[in-house]
């Protein structure tokens, strides 16, 4: 049994128990790296598994849909232990598993839903790259107010990270977004620094 089989099965075996009782997910969550693995899940456009997550991101976020279909209405709690106990892959998880919850059009409940905006907050005021990254995904695009989607956009820039991150770009930059884009790129200029290339993608003309 090669060790990727084993833990796709260690990860469906675990789904169904948190099916069954969802307090199975917290230590399950604690041990999703070490049953399937570590590396980015799409390792020839995304080496360092920055932008799409790693292989126990997504492991985790199967976790998180699992417990949401078993206890929609009481897995505020436990997504806030896993995030705030967790360590930055954890957290990662927690805020992939919202993105996949959104994907597959689970209904979050109004308490589920005010705790990933407060989650997607603080992972968006971190320096680390690939939490960022996971705080811009299907759930923030969904439902984070314009402000603070575009401040997280350009965050992104700033921090150097593909805007391939972020989910629906296109159907949610704005004019003000563009503007913000461009101020950017003037106090670079400025500054005697390079602008990011993905500057130009939220600029209409590309002539930021």
């Amino acid at each position: 049994m090669t060790e990727t089989s084993s833990g796709e099965q260690w990860l469906a075996q675990t789904e169904q128990d948190v099916l069954r009782d969802p307090a199975t997910v917290t230590p399950a969550f604690a041990l999703a790296g070490r049953k399937v693995g570590r590396g980015p899940s799409d390792p020839e456009t995304d080496p360092h598994g920055v932008v799409y997550g790693g292989v126990e991101d997504h492991a985790r976020a199967r976790l998180v849909c699992a417990l949401l279909e078993a206890s929609v209405t009481a897995a505020a709690p436990v997504l806030a232990e896993l995030f705030h106990q967790g360590d930055s892959a954890e957290r990662r998880g927690v805020l992939r598993g919202l993105d996949a919850a959104v994907l597959k059009d689970l209904e979050l409940p109004e308490e589920v839903v005010t705790l990933g905006v407060e989650l997607v907050g603080e992972a968006l005021r971190a320096n680390e790259q690939d939490l960022v990254a996971a705080a811009v995904g299907p759930f923030a695009a969904a439902h984070l107010d314009q402000h603070s989607w575009r401040h997280a956009v350009l965050k992104l820039v700033f921090m150097e990270v593909s805007l391939d991150a972020v989910a629906q770009l296109e159907s949610r930059r704005d004019a003000e977004l563009a503007r913000m884009a461009e101020d950017f790129a003037a106090e670079r200029r400025a500054a005697g620094r390079p602008v990011p290339d993905d500057v130009f993608r939220l600029t209409p003309e590309g002539s930021a």
